[in-house]
């Protein structure tokens, strides 16, 4: 039996979007419209898949980064929140405990907060979306026990986790609302709780930045978590964790916290064994990401030259390795990797990762 995969044309991942963001910042928008057609070619999405890295609000995303996203492609955005705040409420009012899709930077209301955060004038909107987030640092009641409201009950690819776990990456983890809350901070934009969440938040990675997620064990046990032998990365890890807690240490004028952090990437990425560990060149967990990162973390340093040396051996690391990548696309392919190696955030695409 023979069967078809349909191109995900309209992910910002891996499709179509995503290569446009290298057109668009290259100035080759001739190229780029292109991709803008083989992406819509079948339509665009606004169902519950519908996120920052899928269907509209990617297409939202892509338009912006040329000035080009049209109040209709703004309209069908505003549905799709309209959508994802009215599940969420219907969810907290159960008291249940929230699934990553709900409110991480890949699928959720983090992503559409970084979306939103991106428009002028800032929409109406905005401020219902980060009322969501702050409510996740409200602890909840399950099973007799305290969870950080974020907690989720099954485990980060989606199956039965006993105890379930509490995600900590950028991507799918509450790093996520942590940058998006910062960003936000450091705009002037904030809600009711806003600072508390970001401080909740920031002090739970204090502790657990060390794993990809924390699991029902780790808080059984008063002594901090043993630091597991892992890939560091954007998406999973201390050094998108860390960029995470420099924007919130910027954002409340917390300087030992920035300075913390600032080590973290520092001491990882100057780490053979930690360096030995990274595989690929990719921007969601290879060099490209490593890369981005670092510049982030540099020009919000107070130090900046610090990193230069660093900067200078992942950008040798990418320029040797990225050709080899097999995807063509954003996160995981040589589009991504070219806009690492390009070094321009003109248009503002790294917002997508919450770096800026």
């Amino acid at each position: 039996m023979t069967t078809t995969t349909v191109p995900r044309t309209q992910d910002l991942s891996e499709g179509a979007l995503g290569m446009a963001l290298l057109d668009i910042e290259r100035h080759d928008l001739s190229t780029a419209r292109r991709h803008l057609a083989q992406a819509t070619g079948r339509g665009v999405s606004t169902g519950s898949n519908a996120s920052l890295f899928h269907g509209a609000p990617a297409l939202e995303f892509v338009l912006a980064r040329a000035h080009g996203a049209g109040d209709a492609v703004r309209a069908a955005v505003d549905r799709v929140v309209e959508a994802r705040l009215a599940a969420a409420h219907r969810r907290q009012a159960t008291g249940s405990l929230p699934h990553l899709a709900e409110w991480d930077l890949i699928r959720g209301l983090t992503g559409l907060a970084a979306l939103l955060l991106s428009r002028r004038p800032i929409t109406p909107r905005l401020p219902d979306v980060f009322a969501c987030l702050v409510t996740l640092a409200h602890p909840a009641r399950q099973g007799g026990r305290m969870l950080p409201g974020w907690w989720s009950p099954v485990g980060p690819d989606g199956m039965e986790m006993a105890g379930g776990h509490g995600n900590n990456g950028m991507a799918h983890g509450i790093a996520g609302p942590l940058a998006v809350l910062s960003l936000a901070l450091r705009e002037g934009i904030s809600v009711p709780g806003q600072e508390e969440a970001v401080g909740t938040f920031s002090t739970w990675l204090g502790q657990h930045d060390s794993h990809y997620w924390s699991t029902a064990a780790h808080l059984d046990t008063d002594q901090p978590p043993a630091p597991e032998p892992v890939r560091q990365s954007w998406c999973y890890g201390q050094p998108g964790i860390a960029r995470a807690q420099q924007l919130a240490a910027l954002a409340i004028g917390d300087s030992a916290r920035r300075q913390a952090a600032e080590e973290i990437v520092a001491a990882i990425l100057t780490d053979p064994l930690q360096l030995a560990r990274i595989t690929d060149s990719t921007l969601c967990h290879g060099w490209a990401g490593l890369l981005m990162l670092t510049r982030a973390v540099a020009a919000d340093s107070p130090e900046p030259a610090r990193f230069t040396p660093i900067i200078q051996d992942l950008h040798g690391r990418l320029a040797a390795n990225w050709q080899h990548l097999s995807k063509p696309g954003f996160m995981e392919g040589r589009a991504g990797a070219q806009l690492a190696l390009h070094g321009t955030d003109t248009t503002g695409w790294t917002r997508a990762l919450l770096l800026t």
